[in-house]
């Protein structure tokens, strides 16, 4: 089994007893919902960006972090999470994040070594693999594609906006029927 089918059915496994034992309150639903938002504009920038397995993207926000997914999976899922009202969700998945994606990081970083060389590897020096430089890293020479509604698209993000929508929606029914 594949780390990303992993990570999915992890996730699933954890929805329905979050959802039954969360505790919103209108302060974590509130900065939750930003913390989302970050995550969800963050996300949908890399996704309108990256084109997956056909080349190395090193422009846009991956010009910032080689993993502009993940930063905003970090935000979109600590947000949920807060936004549940127990201290122990958050918790619950800062360890998922760091077991789940830290070997999904290092695993692609290996395989983009060895589809990319010394060109990934060059990036790699440059370019934190998660927390964001301010000033974006301009591979020579190249010009990227940019950012592209068809991208985001092909790449299924609204995907996570829904389930962002369906978390906080709940979320929020749950609080006004407390």
């Amino acid at each position: 089994m594949n780390m990303r089918r992993l990570r999915l059915r992890a996730v699933w496994l954890l929805v329905l007893p979050f959802l039954w034992l969360s505790r919103p309150t209108l302060p974590l639903l509130a900065g939750g919902a930003v913390l989302g938002a970050l995550g969800l504009f963050i996300r949908g920038w890399a996704a309108g960006t990256i084109h997956k397995e056909k080349e190395l993207t090193t422009t846009g926000p991956y010009a910032h972090t080689r993993n502009p997914l993940y930063v905003g999976s970090f935000f979109l899922g600590l947000g949920v999470t807060l936004a549940g009202g127990q201290w122990w969700w958050p918790a619950l998945f800062l360890v998922f994040y760091v077991v789940v994606y830290g070997t999904t990081m290092a695993g692609e970083a290996a395989l983009l070594t060895e589809m990319y060389g010394d060109r990934f590897r060059t990036y790699a020096a440059h370019v934190p693999a998660l927390l964001p430089r301010l000033t974006p890293w301009r591979e020579p020479g190249v010009r990227g594609r940019g950012f592209t509604f068809s991208q985001y698209r092909r790449n299924r993000e609204w995907e996570a906006l829904l389930g962002a929508l369906a978390a906080f929606g709940f979320l929020g029914t749950k609080l006004l029927l407390q």
